[in-house]
């Protein structure tokens, strides 16, 4: 059995599935430096306590 020439189908959808993973790569590296400097800048407000029942006026 020879080896044969990859079909152009084949070559295109690797570029395609490339170009689609670079962006997604891209995406979550800018979610995560925005996560990453929010977090060391204290820009974000802890979650509250609170307990069904014991409001306070």
């Amino acid at each position: 059995m020879s080896l044969s020439k990859q079909h152009e189908i084949h070559t295109r959808r690797f570029g395609r599935n490339l170009g689609v993973g670079l962006v997604l790569a891209g995406f979550i590296a800018v979610i995560f430096g925005l996560t990453v400097v929010k977090v060391s800048r204290g820009d974000y407000e802890p979650a509250r306590a609170t307990t069904v029942g014991t409001e306070t006026n």
